[in-house]
C-alpha cells in the first residue's frame, strides 16, 4: 500500500469565524448553531414541582416523568404542565393509560377545544380527531407544518395520544422555529419582517370535501392571512409561521413570486440542530405548542398500523 502524505496539522475549523457558513451553491448553511447556547443552558437548568424533565432537543422537547395524566390533576400540576410547555415547546409522556374521555378532560383544562371540518373523529368525541393509518392508507404528515393554519383562529396547542403504533417506525419530530427564526441572516430576517402568507385549506384538504360542497366550504373557511413572523402570545418570542402544506402565496405577491422565499423559510425547519425526535410507544402522548414548533410525521411504516387520536385547543388570531 502506497503511502499517504497528511498535509493538514489542524482540525478543518481552525482559522474559521465561528459562526454559520453558507455551503457554495446551494441554500443550506453548515456551522455550529451558536445562538442557542444561552437558551439550551436556561432550559437545562430548569426544576419543577409536580414532575420531572429530561430534555430531548437543544431548545426543544422534554419528557416529563412522575405525572398521571388519567387523574383529575390540581391546578397547580396543570399550571406547570403549562408552563413546561412554554419552555420546552412540546412535552412528551409516557406509560399514561388514559380513555379518550380522560384524554378530553385532560385537554379541556387548556381551553376550548377544536373540532375539525375535514378529518374524521373519534365516533363518541366529535373533538377527537382520529387518526388510523394502516396498509390502505398511508401516512401523507410527512411534511413540516403548523396545524390548521388556514384557520382565522389556528390551534395553540395539541394533545396527541397513541392509540396503537407500530414496532418500529411513526417517530414524530418537531422543530423550533423560535430558533429557526432567531437563526436568520439579517438579511432574510429584514426581508421576512411585516410580511404576511396567505393560507388555504384547499391546498392539502381539498379532497375532503365533496364538489357539490366546495362553494359551502369556501364561504366557512375564506383564505386567510397570517404574518409571516409571529409574536408568541405567551412567551412574546419571535417565530417563523409558514409551512408549504397550507400557505399558498405571500400577500401582494402571485404564488410564482412567492416560491423562493417560502422555500427558503419552509427550509429552517430541516436543520437537526432545532429539532426533537420522539419515538411512540404504547400509553404514549405528546402535548405542543402549535406555534413555537413545526411537526413531521415519519410515514416509514407502511403497511403496518398506526392509530392516535388528537385534541387540540383554540387559539387568538397570530399576530405580528
Amino acid at each position: 500500500m502506497g503511502e499517504t502524505e497528511i498535509l493538514a496539522v489542524d482540525d478543518p475549523g481552525t482559522g474559521l469565524e465561528v459562526t454559520r457558513h453558507r455551503v457554495p451553491d446551494y441554500p443550506i448553511d453548515l456551522g455550529p448553531v451558536t445562538h442557542l447556547a444561552e437558551e439550551r443552558t436556561r432550559l437545562h437548568g430548569l426544576s419543577w414541582e409536580h414532575f420531572d424533565a429530561r430534555m430531548l432537543g437543544s431548545t426543544v422537547g422534554a419528557e416529563l416523568s412522575g405525572i398521571d395524566l388519567s387523574r383529575a390533576l390540581p391546578e397547580p400540576a396543570i399550571r406547570d404542565v403549562q408552563l413546561a410547555l412554554d419552555s420546552y415547546k412540546v412535552v412528551f409522556f409516557r406509560d399514561q393509560d388514559m380513555t379518550a374521555e380522560q384524554h378530553l378532560g385532560f385537554a379541556r383544562r387548556f381551553g376550548e377545544l377544536e373540532v375539525h371540518p375535514f378529518f374524521p373523529s373519534n365516533e363518541m368525541q366529535p373533538e377527537l380527531v382520529k387518526f388510523t393509518k394502516g396498509v390502505d392508507t398511508g401516512g401523507y404528515e410527512n411534511q413540516w407544518h403548523h396545524d390548521v393554519t388556514w384557520r382565522k383562529r389556528p390551534s395553540r396547542s395539541t394533545i396527541l395520544r397513541a392509540v396503537q403504533v407500530p414496532d418500529l417506525g411513526g417517530d414524530t419530530l418537531f422543530a423550533d422555529m423560535c430558533a429557526a427564526y432567531d437563526g436568520l441572516s439579517p438579511d432574510l430576517r429584514s426581508e421576512v419582517n411585516g410580511l404576511t402568507a396567505i393560507h388555504d385549506f384547499q391546498r392539502s384538504l381539498g379532497r375532503q370535501v365533496p364538489p357539490e360542497r366546495m362553494e359551502e366550504a369556501r364561504a366557512l373557511y375564506p383564505e386567510v392571512a397570517h404574518p409571516v413572523v409571529c409574536t408568541h402570545e405567551r412567551t412574546g418570542r419571535r417565530h417563523l409561521y409558514v409551512n408549504r402544506l397550507f400557505v399558498d402565496r405571500i400577500s401582494g405577491r402571485t404564488r410564482a413570486e412567492s416560491i423562493d422565499i417560502l422555500d427558503r423559510l419552509c427550509r429552517q425547519a430541516d436543520y437537526p440542530e432545532y429539532q426533537c425526535r420522539f419515538q411512540w410507544e404504547p400509553g404514549s402522548v405528546a402535548f405542543w405548542d402549535n406555534r413555537a414548533v413545526q411537526h413531521y410525521a415519519n410515514s416509514d411504516y407502511w403497511p403496518d398500523v398506526r392509530i392516535m387520536e388528537r385534541a387540540s385547543i383554540v387559539g387568538d388570531r397570530p399576530s405580528a
